[in-house]
This record gives C-alpha cells, structure tokens and sequence, in this order.
C-alpha cells in the first residue's frame, strides 16, 4: 500500500471519528438513554404520610426533556450560551433539564406536570451543543477554534476534562493462583448493577474447602450457600459444581461440611450465625435470606425467582477453581487487555447523575411530607429543588472527587499546545494507586498493541499506570456492546429453537 493511500485512509478515519470520538459518542449515549434509564430506575416518590383526603399517593416520573443550553440574566431574561461565551463570564456551559411528574392519588392518575429538576453540564462538540453541525466559518463567528476537537465541559469558566478509567471486566470469574495466605487458588468477581458493585471472592483453601465470600458476608463454604439455596442433596449439590470424576474427591471433602448442616434452614441459619452473631434464629435467617437474593451475584438477579441461575454460577466458579488447582485451566491474567474494561465519558456521567438524581428525589421526599403535615397538597414543582442536583454534579467535575472515592476523575484541559491537549483528552488512568510497586501492572502487555500507544507514559511513580490512547484506536462504546448482546441472544434463542424443532421432527 503507498503511502498515499495510507494518508487518505488515516485522513478518512479522523474525518469520520475524530480524536475524542470515542468520548463525544459515549457522551451522546447517556443524553439520549442514560439519563432517562436512571429515571427509570427510581420511577417514583412514595411519601409515608399522604394529603388530606387520600389513602394512597405517589408521584411518579416520567419522561426527560433535554433544553438548548441557556444563560439566564439578572433581569430574568435569557439567550442562547455559546462555549466562549461561557469561558469568558466564567460561567458553566450546560443544559437545562426538565421531568415529567405524575401525581397519582388513590389508584388515579392526575394530568402530568413538567418541572425543571436542575443543569447538566455539556461535552463541548456533542450532538446537543450549539458548535454542531457548525461550518467552520460560522465556528470562527462565535469564537471558535475549527481545529478544536472538543471531548470536554466549562465548568466555572474553566475546560475540564473527564478521564477515562481503565477498570478490570465486571461480572465474570478471573482465577489465580495465590502466592502467600491460607488459600491455594481463588476467584475475584465485580458483580455489577447500575447503582452499586458488589465484590466476591471464592477460595479454595489449603484442606480443600471451597469459601465464598461477598458484601459483608464473611467466608462461607460454598456447599452450605448451594444447600440455603434450595438444593437438598449430596448429589444435587455436586451435580451443580461438575461431573468429572477426577474432582469427587475435592468434593467429598466439601461435603463433609454439611454434617451439621441438615436442611435449607440449617445453612440459612448457619450464614446468618456469622453475619448477625447474638441475633434470633428467624431474624438470622431472613438476614440470610435477604443478603442471598439481593447482594450475592446481583447482575443475574436480585429476587428469589433468579436462584437457580445463581446456583449454575456458583457450580461453574468453584468447578474453575478446581481445573485450576489441577492443571486443567489455566490462570487468568488480570493485565490481559481482554479481562479491562474502560469507562468512558458517558458511563461516568451516569454514576454522578444517578447519585445526584437520588438525593434529589430524597429532598423531594421529605419537602412533600414537611408540606403535607402542614395540611395541604404541595404542587410538585414547589417541592424541586434544583440547585440541589446542580450543585452535587458540577462540585464533583469542578474538584475531581468523584462516586465510589476516586479522585482525579475531572482534570484541568491542558492547552500548553494541540498535541498536549490530544494528548490529554484521550488519556486512560488505571485505578491503582501510584505510591505502590504493581510491577505487573506498569509493565507493556501483547495485548495493548493498537489500542494503546507503547511509548507515551510519564517518568516517575506513575509510569505504567497513566497511558493513553493509540491514535487510530477506538472504544466501542456502551450501545454496541447491547447491540451486540441481544445479537448473540437472538441466535441463541433460534438455535435453541432449531433443536427443538429438529427434536420434534425426529
């Protein structure tokens, strides 16, 4: 191929992706569907005390309205908020954002009411800012750069940038073997839900004993969590971990754990024991109960109806462990790039909406039922306070300090020059902390070849941990990876009915 040709596709390429496309698409995603999933999520406002005149009341939300990007004047006017405009009233560019609101009294529902809930900052370049779809000679009419590629928010004035966080794949089983403790082998799992994650650890320990443990649920033999399940036999449980013959032996000891522990009541006691020590028998159960359906393997499920799935997980984890100790499977390597996720504008966006959103909907709570108490029935709209959600999610992009601890999460753009601000805004932080050694970890894996440039790291502690972005690398974004999920669940749904059919036929 001649290096023309070369030049015409890399040109091709950026035309059509650009540097931070990858940031602008995931951004785009979360105006479209993210936010509106979040609504979804906390659907209504129940109040415990209801207005005169009513049995039953809820306010239930409905859908989102996303408004051009506004400044609103002392006087009480308004116009449109154009990015230079806002870095020079050092103002924050952002969106106004406007809830559907359904009171529902007594079963019936009343007419809806549209009432603004706060401001979202917006990525500069992303379908709903104004630059869009700009020329570039109207780009330089309102002071624009054509060159500038966008990817980042005004906040205050001031460009900040949202890094992307490289983060280990949730929801699946890595293995490894361990170097020091009382374990041989284990298995780390980040069971994850919009809203919350829940970390496991399975063990196969030194006598042979396989332990789970997750949430605050301390080490439990996983034969007992099957057992509280629903499964009732020997031979049930091991038909749920494997059938290889070489294992009976590994599992004949785990059973022997199950001499005290009788029925499904028994091992639901027996969690109970170590997570409520001193508490009664039926309260220890149902706290058993409880921590099983919601917090154990949430992504499958979180109600009793999702155990069986649970119980497959669970036998395929511990079988893991066992090929591993016996050399039938290989340990995972957490460096591999395929066992990495990276979370994207759009997804962190998402985690400081939710959290903003659902203090939000507490204040409203609590205004509802302060006004109630008074004797009358608050119009929604007087119980929003707006700034509230405004205020949460432009601190948390102003200082950094995001959901879940982090910090360094929003950073300062860097313009020392175009390359450095290329550079900055495709930028990928690791989540470990730079004071300590992770040789493994700085170290340039097969597997970042084209995705991540091999070169560009800083010297000192942080080498290795802060990388960046090939050039001609792109990020899928979350909405092919669904797409590409009810793909594969498409075909396996009409294979599954290919089977059947030829069953029948035969």
């Amino acid at each position: 191929m001649t290096a023309d040709r070369l030049t015409e596709l890399a040109r091709a390429f950026f035309a059509e992706t650009g540097f931070v496309g990858h940031q602008v698409e995931s951004f785009n995603y979360f105006l479209k569907d993210g936010i509106q999933k979040v609504v979804r999520e906390v659907d209504a406002i129940e109040p415990l005390v209801f207005p005169p005149g009513y049995d039953s009341y809820k306010l239930k939300f409905g859908k989102v309205r996303i408004l051009p990007p506004v400044v609103r004047e002392a006087d009480g006017s308004s116009s449109m908020l154009y990015p230079m405009e806002a870095r020079i009233r050092q103002l924050t560019y952002s969106v106004p954002l406007q809830i559907e609101i359904i009171p529902e009294g007594n079963g019936n529902r009343n007419e809806s009411i549209w009432t603004e809930i706060g401001s979202l900052p917006l990525m500069v370049r992303s379908e709903r800012c104004l630059l869009t779809g700009l020329s570039n000679e109207e780009l330089v009419e309102v002071g624009e750069d054509p060159y500038d590629p966008g990817g980042y928010f005004i906040i205050n004035g001031t460009e900040r940038v949202l890094m992307t966080i490289e983060d280990l794949l949730p929801n699946v089983p890595l293995v490894e073997r361990v170097k020091s403790g009382t374990a041989d082998e284990a298995a780390r799992i980040f069971s994850e839900v919009p809203g919350f994650r829940v970390p496991h650890l399975f063990e196969r320990r030194k006598d042979g004993i396989i332990y789970v443990s997750w949430a605050r649920v301390p080490r439990i033999p996983v034969v007992v969590v099957l057992k509280a399940m629903g499964l009732k036999s020997d031979q049930q449980i091991v038909a749920a971990i494997t059938e290889d013959p070489d294992f009976m032996e590994d599992l004949m000891v785990n059973l022997e754990v199950l001499d005290e522990v009788q029925t499904q009541e028994d091992a639901l006691d027996y969690i109970g024991k170590n997570v409520k020590v001193g508490q009664g028998v039926e309260y220890r159960i149902s706290r058993a109960k409880y921590l099983i359906a919601k917090y154990l393997l949430p992504h499958i499920g979180r109600e009793e109806s999702d155990h069986p799935t649970k119980l497959l997980y669970l036998g395929m984890v511990a079988e893991k462990l066992l090929k591993l100790h016996y050399g039938k499977h290989p340990a995972d390597d957490k460096d591999h790039y395929g066992n990495k996720r990276l979370k994207l504008a759009g997804e962190l966006m998402e985690q400081l909406f939710r959290a903003a959103f659902k203090t939000l909907a507490n204040d409203m709570q609590y205004s509802f039922e302060r006004v109630v108490k008074r004797g009358h029935e608050p119009s929604p709209a007087t119980i929003v306070r707006s700034q509230l959600l405004t205020s949460r999610i432009e601190s948390a992009m102003a200082t950094g300090y995001w959901i879940g601890g982090r910090t360094g999460v929003a950073q300062h753009l860097q313009r020392l020059n175009y390359f450095d601000t290329l550079s900055h805004l495709r930028r990928v932080m690791s989540p470990l902390a730079s004071s300590q050694p992770h040789f493994e970890a700085r170290e340039l894996h097969p597997t970042q070849w084209g995705k991540l440039c091999v070169a560009e790291t800083p010297e000192g502690s942080n080498i290795g941990l802060r990388k960046n972005m090939a050039l001609l690398a792109k990020a899928s974004s979350k909405w092919d990876e669904e797409q590409a999920s009810k793909e594969v669940k498409r075909a396996l749904r009409a294979a599954k009915t290919a089977v059947r059919t030829k069953e029948a036929s035969a």
